[in-house]
């Protein structure tokens, strides 16, 4: 199963080397695809540079015109499956997301057990470490909520790392995902919900990132709690 770990990002230069390192040594099987919006701060010319000894990453460069989590993650998905990926692992770049998990997200789809595997934090085995009280609780909330308006099941809705196998995300119709910014979390997991696919979680260690900033505010957090409500009754997303 040819498998592609596909990393949206935006201003994560101080990260990218770092995480392209640990990447090989995780999943040294792996082609790594970094979808980089123009960034401000040349993460991509630092990919650029990293590609001329590495032959396993990979750029797509969006224009910064149209940037945005959600859509970044969804044109990476499309190149992904055009570059013949068997399983896609989405995952963010500033060292929240640990790579040493992704083998553990990646079983299940190998054995056909899975559909869709989340990286979760709030099973057996897994941590939420290192972030504040009130990002803690917020978390909480969020997951709670989701779980009730969308009908989701897992333990950990708003995990954004995440393994998909070609199967989840054709059926998913990854082409015609809407959010822009990180509500693409929950939208997908949504269609994966409305799709019937197998979805597994697998424990991880959430560690809060230590350089760059946060791009996930509380107010955008709780608009997307409002945003989750209208998506659950507007139009079938698959239809």
């Amino acid at each position: 199963m040819k498998t592609i770990v596909m990393v949206p990002t935006y201003n994560e230069r101080a990260n990218i080397g770092e995480l392209v390192k640990q990447l090989h040594k995780s999943v040294p099987q792996a082609q790594v695809l970094v979808v980089d919006d123009s960034s401000p701060d040349g993460t991509f010319e630092e990919v650029r540079k990293l590609m001329k000894k590495d032959k396993k990453l990979h750029l797509l460069l969006r224009d910064r015109s149209v940037k945005g989590r959600g859509w970044a993650g969804r044109d990476g998905f499309v190149k992904a499956l055009q570059m013949g990926a068997g399983a896609v692992v989405e995952m963010d770049a500033d060292l929240s997301h640990q790579p040493k998990f992704i083998p553990a997200l990646l079983a299940p789809l190998e054995s056909g057990k899975a559909d869709v595997v989340i990286g979760s934090r709030y099973m057996p085995g897994g941590k939420d470490m290192d972030r504040p009280f009130h990002r803690q609780w917020t978390s909480n909330f969020a997951r709670y909520y989701l779980k009730v308006v969308l009908g989701l099941k897992p333990k950990d809705p708003t995990s954004g790392f995440r393994a998909f196998s070609r199967r989840a995300l054709e059926k998913i119709k990854v082409r015609s995902l809407a959010a822009r910014d990180p509500f693409t979390v929950s939208e997908i997991l949504y269609r994966c919900t409305r799709a019937g696919l197998k979805v597994e979680e697998s424990p991880i260690e959430f560690v809060d990132r230590t350089r760059g900033e946060s791009k996930l505010g509380l107010a955008t957090l709780l608009k997307y709690l409002g945003r989750a409500l209208l998506l659950r009754l507007g139009p079938d997303p698959l239809a």
